[in-house]
């Protein structure tokens, strides 16, 4: 009868737990998604996105700069290759 108590103990322990976590979680998401709608914080992620927006065109115009002096023939595909 002890491991029959014990199975049962624990499984009422695990319904009690999962139920109490997904309401806690409910209320992590609740309050992530109000900060995510503060106008301040929209405000500082597309300031966040426009800046890595730059940087990634400034390192791609970079690496094309430094693979044209370095390869020969990479500046536009202009050379024919001969048969």
């Amino acid at each position: 009868m002890s491991k029959l108590s014990l199975i049962a103990g624990l499984g009422v322990g695990y319904v009690l737990g999962a139920r109490a976590g997904h309401e806690r979680y409910e209320q992590i998401k609740a309050g992530a998604q109000r900060i995510a709608r503060d106008p301040r914080v929209q405000s500082a992620a597309d300031k966040a996105a426009e800046q890595a927006r730059a940087q990634a065109d400034s390192a791609a115009q970079t690496v094309k700069e430094k693979v044209q002096e370095s390869v020969p023939g990479a500046g536009g595909f202009t050379q024919q290759a001969t048969p």
